[in-house]
């Protein structure tokens, strides 16, 4: 009997296990991160807000959810939504976005939603998760990429001795040599974050968030490809930065986009805030 036919079944697997992934900002424990901190953060107005459309699921698990679906083959995920999670700065100052779209368009285009009365609760409920997500991408340096290398992609490296690129380290790569849940991360860094750091990243602007990102990016390339823990110490405080910013912001950009919305029937809830 031949074995032609495992054999191919066996040589597409490894050759599909050959193409790269998609680019994931921060990977799934960073997003959850700035999401839980942003849970600390935001108003009984916001929260109320969040409850009634989100229902039992938390700001955490939303926060994943368009990365988590990039593997449905519907043609809205494989190609309309894929250039949301970007922006393009040559320099430091964003310019236009390309006819396809990109993060910033994407969070205007889901914010309009969430203050639209008549949108449904589906439509709403995407909206904010694409929101949260996307205030996380925003944060990350490699996503406001410069044009040339796709974000760091192309840029090879070896961490932690094992072959990768830039962006992936940035992904993730620098987020879990920690070696935390997302929760004790989270709240490592509420601990470290002082009442005055919150007034002072308290920004709903995101090209605010965009500047910052590409001018960080550009401190960011390494000059030797084989990084060590040099490189590693150097950019941990960048990381958890950008972590708690990103947490920051997205508590304030959820507050200002509910700012006018009126609460639902719940009531007013409580919630921890900094000061």
């Amino acid at each position: 009997m031949s074995r032609l036919p495992a054999l191919l079944a066996a040589a597409a697997v490894l050759s599909s296990l050959a193409v790269p992934a998609p680019a994931l900002a921060w990977g799934r424990t960073g997003h959850r991160v700035i999401a839980a901190i942003a849970s600390e953060n935001v108003s009984g107005l916001t929260r109320a807000n969040i409850r009634a459309i989100l229902g039992t699921e938390s700001l955490d698990e939303a926060a994943t959810w368009p990365d988590e679906m990039r593997s449905d083959p519907d043609p809205f995920w494989q190609k309309t939504a894929t250039p949301w999670h970007y922006v393009t700065v040559a320099g430091h100052e964003y310019d236009v976005a390309p006819p396809e779209g990109d993060a910033l368009t994407a969070l205007r285009r889901f914010t309009a939603v969430l203050r639209d009365p008549a949108a449904s609760l589906k439509d709403r409920q995407l909206a904010l998760r694409f929101v949260v997500h996307l205030v996380g991408d925003l944060h990350q340096p490699l996503h406001a990429g410069n044009g040339t290398d796709k974000g760091g992609n192309e840029v090879k490296v070896t961490f932690d001795g094992r072959p990768t690129n830039l962006h992936s380290v940035w992904d993730s790569g620098l987020v879990d040599e920690e070696q935390l849940s997302f929760s004790e991360y989270a709240a490592r860094l509420e601990r470290r974050t002082t009442p005055e750091e919150v007034v002072a990243w308290w920004d709903a602007d995101p090209r605010d968030w965009v500047r910052e990102s590409a001018t960080i990016r550009d401190t960011i390339y390494p000059k030797d490809p084989k990084l060590g823990w040099d490189y590693s110490f150097r950019m941990q405080p960048i990381v958890k930065r950008r972590l708690a910013q990103g947490g920051v912001r997205l508590a304030a950009y959820l507050d200002w986009v509910f700012a006018k919305a009126q609460a639902p029937e719940a009531g007013p809830q409580r919630t921890r805030r900094h000061g």
